[in-house]
C-alpha cells in the first residue's frame, strides 16, 4: 500500500517551479532535538576533537551529553574534560613542590644521621678504651675539690714497638717502663691550669697496699718522684703524688712512646713554634728556629730532649707542655672531630695504647683535651711545680709554701695565682 500523496505523476516532481515545503508521513512522529547554546569547543577548538579522539567535527549536535554513571564523567551535558598538557619527562605539570617541607623533612634525616653516626663512634671508641688503672686501690685519699684533676704520665714504655721502630725513634731498648714526664691538669671553672712534676723533685714515698699482692707496705722515706711509679706502678704514683700535695686525682691517663707518635700522625704533624733551635744525639733531636710541623718522630725528640739545655729537666718539661697544648689545640678541632677519616685514625692511635684509670670515660678524656686546648688558647696557665733548690741525689726539692697555696687555689676553684721560679 502506498502511502505517499498522489503528485501527479510517478517519480516526478511537482509541477510547481518553486519547492515545496516538508512533507510527512501521517503517522511518523520525528523526534524533537532540544536546543542547546553554541558551545565554544565544538567546531572551533581543534585540542577539543583531538582529546576524543574523533577526527573531524562537523558541529552536528546528536543530544548525548558527556560521561554517564560508568564513566565518572559530568552526566550534565556541560564541558568535557580538557587535556592535561604533560611536561618534560612526561611528568603533569601538578602543584609546585613544597619546599619548606622538603627541607624540614632533609633536616631531621640529617640530624637522626648525625646521631647515630656520633653514637656509633662513641661506642666504637669506649670499647676500645684501655680502662686499667685502679683508683679504689690508693689508700688514705685527700677530700675532692671543685676542679677536676688529671694525672697525666708519658712513659718510656716500648710495647708493640719493633727493634726498626725502637733505633729509629732512639728509644733505646730498656725492658718495663718508667715515668718520662708528668703533670697534673686542674680543669676549673676559673681556668685551667697545667702543673708539670719534674720526676726529679725529692717526694716521700708514704706507706701504700701493694695493686697486684694486696699486700700493706710501710713508707720508704725520701725520694725521687719516678721511683713511686717503678716501685708499684701508676697506683703507687698517684698515692705519692696525693700525700706529698694533698691534693686529690681525679683521673689518671698514661701514654707510651710509641703511641704519642702514632697520635701526632695520624693528625698530620702538629704545627709549632720553636723559639731556639737545639740538637741532642740522645733523643735525636736536631731542630732550627721558626714555626714548623713535626712528625712524629720529631714531636717524641723534641719532649725527650733534656741534656741540650742549661735547665735540663725543668726545661724539658716547659717544652712538653707547650707540645702537648698545641697536640690539643689541633686534635679538638672540628676538621678532626667531624671529619671520619681524621677521627678514627687520631682516636685508633691513641686509644691503642692510652691507660686510663677505671672510671674514666671518653667524656672525661675528651673534656681533658679541651682543658688543654683552653691553655693554649689562653684559657688558663702552664707552669713548672714550685722549687725551692737541690736535694739528695741530684734531686729537686719543691718550695712546699707555694705548693700549699697553690693547690688550695686549685680545690676552691680559685684563679691560679702562685708564681714557679723556675
Amino acid at each position: 500500500m502506498n502511502d505517499w500523496p498522489d503528485d501527479g505523476g510517478y517519480g516526478r516532481g511537482p509541477a510547481n517551479p518553486q519547492p515545496e515545503g516538508p512533507r510527512r508521513m501521517s503517522h511518523v512522529q520525528r523526534p524533537q532535538v532540544p536546543q542547546q547554546p553554541p558551545r565554544y569547543d565544538q567546531g572551533h577548538d581543534p585540542s577539543f576533537t583531538q582529546a576524543r579522539g574523533t577526527g573531524y567535527d562537523s558541529g552536528y549536535n546528536t543530544g548525548q551529553v558527556y560521561g554517564d554513571a560508568r564513566g565518572g564523567g559530568r552526566g550534565d551535558g556541560g564541558i568535557p574534560p580538557q587535556y592535561t598538557p604533560r611536561g618534560p619527562g612526561g611528568s603533569g605539570t601538578g602543584p609546585a613542590p613544597d619546599w619548606r617541607k622538603r627541607i624540614k623533612v632533609g633536616s631531621v634525616v640529617l640530624v637522626v644521621a648525625v646521631l647515630v653516626w656520633g653514637i656509633g663512634t662513641y661506642a666504637w671508641a669506649s670499647s676500645r678504651m684501655r680502662n686499667e688503672v685502679d683508683l679504689a686501690k690508693v689508700i688514705e685519699r685527700p677530700s675532692e675539690g671543685d676542679c677536676t684533676t688529671y694525672l697525666i704520665v708519658g712513659s718510656d714504655s716500648r710495647e708493640g714497638m719493633s727493634a726498626e721502630e725502637k733505633k729509629k725513634l732512639h728509644t733505646g731498648s730498656a725492658e718495663g717502663k718508667r715515668t718520662d714526664s708528668m703533670m697534673i691538669l686542674a680543669a676549673c671553672s676559673s681556668g685551667n691550669t697545667m702543673v708539670s712534676l719534674p720526676r726529679d723533685s725529692w717526694v716521700t714515698i708514704p706507706n701504700f697496699v701493694g695493686s697486684e699482692s694486696g699486700k700493706a707496705f710501710p713508707a720508704r722515706g725520701g725520694s725521687k718522684l719516678n721511683a713511686a711509679y717503678a716501685m708499684d706502678g701508676p697506683e703507687l704514683l698517684v698515692r705519692t703524688v696525693e700525700y706529698n700535695t694533698g691534693l686529690r686525682i681525679d683521673h689518671y691517663a698514661e701514654i707510651g712512646f710509641a703511641g704519642f707518635a702514632n697520635i701526632v700522625d695520624a693528625l698530620g704533624g702538629v704545627e709549632l713554634n720553636i723559639e731556639k733551635g737545639f740538637k741532642d744525639k740522645k733523643s735525636g733531636a736536631d731542630f732550627q728556629a721558626g714555626t714548623q710541623t713535626l712528625d712524629g718522630e720529631q714531636a717524641l725528640a723534641f719532649v725527650r730532649t733534656r741534656y741540650a739545655f742549661a735547665e735540663s729537666d725543668l726545661a724539658r718539661t716547659k717544652n712538653q707542655q707547650k707540645f702537648l697544648s698545641a697536640l690539643a689545640d689541633q686534635a679538638a678541632t672540628p676538621g678532626t672531630i667531624l671529619n671520619p677519616f681524621a677521627l678514627y685514625p687520631t682516636l685508633g692511635a691513641g686509644l691503642d695504647t692510652l691507660i686510663v684509670d677505671k672510671d674514666m670515660s671518653l667524656y672525661d678524656l675528651g673534656r681533658m683535651f679541651f682543658a688543654m686546648k683552653g691553655i693554649s688558647g689562653g684559657d688558663g696557665r702552664s707552669m713548672n711545680m714550685p722549687i725551692a733548690g737541690a736535694a739528695p741525689q741530684g734531686s729537686l726539692k719543691w718550695d712546699m709554701p707555694k705548693v700549699k697555696q697553690l693547690v688550695e687555689q686549685i680545690r676552691n676553684d680559685e684563679k691560679v695565682t702562685v708564681e714557679s721560679n723556675r
